[in-house]
């Protein structure tokens, strides 16, 4: 019986014995550090950013959740998890901030495929939504666009 195998068997016994307490062992042991990486690797894309800065608030095992600060000021925050083999990442308005999320679907892309490279386009799509809470435009690009 290959190593695997065993491993196969062990997990269905495991479940047998007790499917919550297996879910919880399983989602350690095979999803919880890939989430992990994943807020890793959003953390390190503002290392040398001193006028950012990730408050982490609202986070459980299963969600990893960051309001970017900006200067101090809360803008929006960013909601990770890992889900069915993809990384996903979802932006979401914040109490005590003059911005908000615009609507739009999660930022999502298949776990092997995450690096540096997509997070920092993941989190430009992210700025890309942000919006002054009244609902003037004031998106990174759309200020860019204005000057």
């Amino acid at each position: 019986m290959t190593d695997s195998k065993f491993q196969q068997v062990c997990d269905s016994l495991s479940k047998v014995v007790d499917g919550d307490q297996f879910e919880r062992y399983r989602w350690g042991r095979d999803e919880a550090p890939k989430l992990k990486r994943l807020a890793e690797l959003t953390r390190e894309a503002f290392s040398g950013r001193e006028d950012f800065e990730l408050t982490e608030e609202g986070a459980t095992s299963e969600l990893k959740r960051y309001v970017i600060k900006v200067h101090g000021k809360r803008t929006i925050a960013v909601a990770l998890t890992y889900e069915a083999g993809k990384a996903v990442i979802r932006t979401e308005s914040v109490n005590r901030s003059a911005y908000a999320a615009a609507p739009g679907d999660p930022i999502a892309i298949d776990y092997e495929n995450v690096d540096e490279e997509w997070i920092a386009k993941a989190m430009q799509a992210a700025f890309s939504r942000i919006r002054q809470a009244g609902g003037a435009h004031s998106s990174p690009q759309e200020a860019q666009q204005s000057q």
